[in-house]
């Protein structure tokens, strides 16, 4: 045996040393820092595997990025490391392959468009609040770091990669597919949810810290909340992916596409109920709303405004479908005289007064953990927001707030111009329309709920705005991969013909 170790010590020797070398500091850090660190030198040799895969095969971190960013918040899954740490290693690499390989191929050309001078002016805001000492606490590098990536500086990344890696019409497509099979896995779990019960995991969380927002009714009505962190996450990506899904299933001129997309749109629909998060209906039809204005048809508004002002008439102003407690449940979003809303609209009348004292917000970072009890802003550290938007108020102030709204509607402005204006070609118009519209629905969520930097929504929506800059410099490659496509398909409807005429002889 002990010959067998000397031998592959000698074959290996510089493997067999870095492996002990990262053994020894792995037990170091553990001794010092404690188990996230350790958990962090543990998974080095994973990150350089995964650094070789994606040198090797391209695209591979790009596929693994949007595979994980779905599931990172997954309670069956528990990561040793932070949730934000999977994303940001991949993105990272991702850009640093770019960089290295730019000599030879150049990425980053299509990046420079109005999205982008958008992300950077609120990238430099939130740069800027670094200097925010609003709390008298000094100033704290970590802590605004740790804040400031999350609402600014991973939009930066989540924009570049994707200018990098959405390159032709068969990545694009490919990507589509993928996220629709993902929403369709949340779906078929939500179903799961129900029918054949919740994990040890999920009742854990559901009767623990999920009780009071889960269980609802003296616990006969549960939010379902998929493979999500809550209930109100999973609710507003099921509508905005929903209202992208079945935009995508109207516009395409492929059959197969059609009904993939459809059956999973619908499919969705009926999970978002599930999740009793009332502003979900809300985020969806403002979602359609985008793509009938986007789509300047006639023959599309009518119908769709018919059947949308249907639904909301049913839901607002009748009792069909009562004896449902997840459309009763969505039912009381149009009741003004709701506890849940009169508890949001006396916190944000609080949030007001103290504000009043911080135009630059109490600062980037800050919570509950970092502002002591005696502090004249410890109310508005601890209180809950209920909201992206008072969130991001509450920590960038009125200044900040309006910097985010402005560079928010300078990039959808932009996207719409290039669905409306720049795309000739119908099935690209729907894909950038549904882009465009899933983003509005996600916005609305963000409104309401504390959905729009959540995981996995961030890389999704932003990353399908950013999708839609690019979509003029695929449409010549668009044409002829949809010409193919087609001829294609109605290669398979001829020899169908055939097979069935013959069958009658």
């Amino acid at each position: 045996m002990t010959n067998h170790v000397v031998a592959y010590s000698r074959e290996n020797g510089g493997r067999v040393i870095l492996l002990f070398l990262l053994f020894f500091l792995a037990i170091y850090e553990f001794y010092t820092a404690g188990f996230p660190a350790f958990a962090i030198i543990c998974v080095l040799p994973f990150i350089v595997l995964f650094a070789y895969w994606t040198f090797k095969f391209g695209m591979f971190a790009f596929w693994a990025l949007i595979i994980i960013n779905y599931f990172v918040q997954f309670k069956l899954l528990h990561l040793p490391v932070p949730i934000s740490l999977p994303n940001e290693m991949m993105q990272l690499l991702i850009l640093g392959i770019a960089i290295i390989d730019a000599r030879q191929t150049p990425h980053f050309g299509r990046s420079v468009n109005i999205m982008l001078l958008a992300i950077i002016i609120w990238s430099i805001y939130c740069t800027l609040e670094v200097l925010n000492d609003t709390c008298g606490l000094g100033i704290d590098v970590g802590r605004w770091y740790s804040g400031a990536r999350l609402l600014a500086y991973q939009l930066v990344y989540i924009f570049l990669v994707f200018s990098i890696c959405i390159t032709s019409p068969e990545v694009l497509m490919k990507y589509l597919r993928i996220w629709a099979i993902l929403t369709l896995i949340s779906a078929i779990w939500t179903w799961k949810q129900q029918r054949l019960g919740l994990t040890p995991e999920e009742t854990s969380f559901l009767y623990g810290k999920g009780s009071t927002t889960h269980l609802l009714q003296g616990g006969t009505l549960i939010r379902y909340w998929s493979t999500f962190s809550d209930a109100a996450n999973y609710g507003c990506n099921a509508a905005a992916a929903a209202v992208a899904f079945v935009v995508f299933g109207i516009t395409s001129r492929l059959k197969k596409d059609k009904f993939f997309f459809l059956i999973i749109g619908i499919f969705v629909i009926k999970s978002m109920f599930a999740s009793g998060t009332r502003t979900a209906v809300f985020c969806m039809f403002a979602g359609f709303a985008v793509y009938i204005v986007l789509s300047k048809s006639i023959k599309i508004a009518i119908p769709a405004s018919i059947i949308g002002g249907l639904l909301l008439f049913i839901l607002a102003f009748t009792t069909i479908g009562q004896g449902n407690q997840q459309i009763r449940r969505m039912r009381s979003a149009f009741d003004k005289n709701d506890a849940s809303s009169n508890t949001r609209s006396i916190n944000q009348a609080t949030m007001r007064k103290y504000m009043q004292d911080a135009p630059w917000g109490i600062g980037v970072g800050f919570g509950q953990d970092n502002v002591p009890s005696n502090n004249k802003f410890r109310k508005m550290a601890t209180i809950p927001p209920d909201s992206e938007y008072v969130f991001i108020w509450l920590r960038t102030g009125k200044i900040g707030i309006t910097v985010f709204i402005i560079t928010m509607l300078i990039m959808l402005a932009g996207a719409c111009y290039i669905v409306m204006f720049r795309l000739k070609n119908p099935s690209l118009v729907g894909i950038g329309g549904g882009l465009c519209s899933a983003f509005v629905a996600i916005q609305f969520g963000g409104y309401a709920n504390q959905v729009l930097m959540q995981y996995p929504n961030c890389l999704i929506f932003y990353g399908g705005l950013t999708i839609v800059y690019l979509l003029p410099y695929l449409e010549p490659a668009w044409i002829e991969f949809e010409r193919k496509q087609l001829a294609e398909q109605e290669e398979r409807k001829r020899l169908k013909l055939e097979k069935k005429l013959a069958s009658r002889v």
